[in-house]
């Protein structure tokens, strides 16, 4: 498929501008006008609309093929819910900032504040906030808010944040950001974090332990309690990354095992877009402690049962305009109203049912590391296929080939040749063996015909890209 580029003709337009007939001001300077012309493609309308009417059946979304990201939650956004997004595109969150203007956007604010309750419910926290725009500013927050909470206490000595090998990059990533240093626990060979040296790394020095549970292997950790209690006697906190809450919506809260503060991916487990088609929202969740250092303005419940928008002088101020990405905030309170504390608990089932199925299906031809019940993913290796030559990318880039997203390659770092799979609740079981058939043919073809995996892609318009080259040669100015 060609370029925008190179479907370009000299002097070629899609639309004449009619000449200027009044005088022309210029209110750039010198030093900022384009010194020549712009070098964008000289095409007709009709290439135009060609060209990107083809890219978009190219694209790749939940909509239309089986999406199997591990650690990212690709379920089906009903389109219900959707509709919910649209439906204050009118109201300006500004106004609820000026004076007066409250009044004018009572249903918004009710929304805010009734979606913050939902998930204080759902999570076992005292209360939250919308504000943080994605799952890393959500955990920004959350250890921002934990800083603030120790300062306040003088508590000035803890300076480290526990995070086990298994946890998401974001986690010690957002730490570091916050000032803290990082101590990371490897995994023990049950395939959850060490729990001796995780106890031996705990003193009054450490502010806090970030964990997700069920971890990036899809494994619940049963001394989740017991790792809680060790950072509490301590005098750390903890924080409960919700990337994988997914799998026990309605079964676990992770306020009630001792989590203090905890962010919650809209995007992925309330049925809200990802990506490209987004926003992201990272709610953040926190027990009474902890409530005067959330960020400010927040959405309160007067007496009359109006609302309105308070400040906190204790907070840790502002992490985003206004209360969030709101249009999200709205599909994801439609998607809890709809589907009710019973439709969620069917959900963390399914997702768990659906993992497991595709783990007993699968495990026969791929190594597992930990052959035990998943939760809601399973994560393989593609050690086995490495004898023959074959890596978990070849496999990932034939699974293009055939009509699938890959699931995630290489991750989590503590899995030699990782491949992590995560169907979500919303996959049919036709769906699921269709993509089993394919992964199956996958560990034949590496036994029997390699070459044909180290090829793929061969049905995209770019064929194996050079990953390696792109992650170092970072050019991102085009040259003319």
């Amino acid at each position: 498929m060609q370029l925008i580029y190179e479907k370009s003709m000299p002097g070629r337009t899609g639309v004449r501008i009619p000449l200027c007939d009044v005088p022309q001001a210029q209110p750039f300077p010198e030093a900022l006008r384009r010194k020549g012309a712009a070098g964008l493609p000289e095409v007709s309308e009709l290439d135009l609309v060609r060209h990107y009417t083809n890219l978009s059946r190219r694209n790749f979304s939940v909509d239309t093929n089986f999406y199997p990201l591990g650690s990212c939650t690709m379920k089906y956004n009903a389109k219900i819910a959707e509709d919910a997004g649209g439906l204050f595109a009118q109201c300006h969150p500004v106004l609820a900032l000026l004076p007066g203007g409250e009044k004018l956007v009572q249903g918004p604010l009710s929304l805010v504040h009734g979606l913050e309750q939902q998930l204080a419910e759902i999570t076992g926290m005292d209360e939250v906030t919308t504000q943080p725009l994605a799952g890393a500013h959500g955990e920004m927050t959350g250890i921002m808010v934990i800083a603030a909470y120790h300062r306040a206490r003088g508590d000035n000595k803890r300076k480290y944040v526990i995070v086990p090998d298994s946890s998401h990059g974001t986690n010690p990533a957002s730490a570091a950001m916050a000032g803290y240093q990082i101590v990371t626990i490897p995994t023990a060979p049950y395939g959850d974090m060490d729990l001796d040296l995780y106890r031996a790394a705990m003193n009054d020095e450490v502010a806090a332990v970030m964990m997700t549970c069920p971890n990036t292997l899809g494994l619940f950790n049963p001394h989740i309690a017991e790792i809680c209690a060790i950072a509490h006697e301590a005098g750390a906190l903890t924080y409960y990354d919700g990337a994988n809450l997914n799998a026990i919506l309605g079964k676990v809260r992770p306020g009630d095992v001792g989590f203090d503060v905890i962010h919650v991916n809209l995007h992925k487990t309330f049925g809200t877009p990802h990506g490209g088609g987004g926003p992201g929202s990272g709610p953040v969740g926190v027990k009474k402690g902890l409530i005067p250092y959330l960020p400010t303005p927040r959405v309160a419940k007067k007496e009359d049962g109006s609302f309105g928008v308070e400040a906190h002088p204790e907070g840790i101020g502002r992490v985003s305009d206004f209360f969030g990405n709101f249009g999200v905030m709205a599909r994801a309170y439609a998607y809890i109203t709809l589907l009710g504390r019973e439709g969620l608990i069917e959900v963390s089932e399914q997702a768990v049912l659906n993992a497991n199925y595709m783990m007993a299906r699968l495990k026969e031809a791929y190594d597992l590391p930990f052959d035990k019940t998943c939760m809601h993913e399973c994560v393989f290796s593609a050690s086995r296929q490495l004898k023959d030559g074959v890596h978990a990318i070849d496999i990932a880039k034939y699974l293009i080939d055939r009509g699938y997203h890959p699931p995630t390659v290489y991750f989590p770092l503590n899995v030699k040749e990782a491949i992590m799979i995560e169907p979500t609740e919303t996959e049919s079981k036709e769906t699921m063996d269709a993509f089993i058939e394919v992964m199956l043919e996958a560990a034949k073809l590496a036994q029997e015909k390699p070459e044909l995996l180290h090829e793929a892609p061969v049905t995209m318009p770019v064929g194996r890209l050079d990953e390696t080259r792109a992650a170092r040669a970072q050019q991102v100015c085009c040259e003319q």
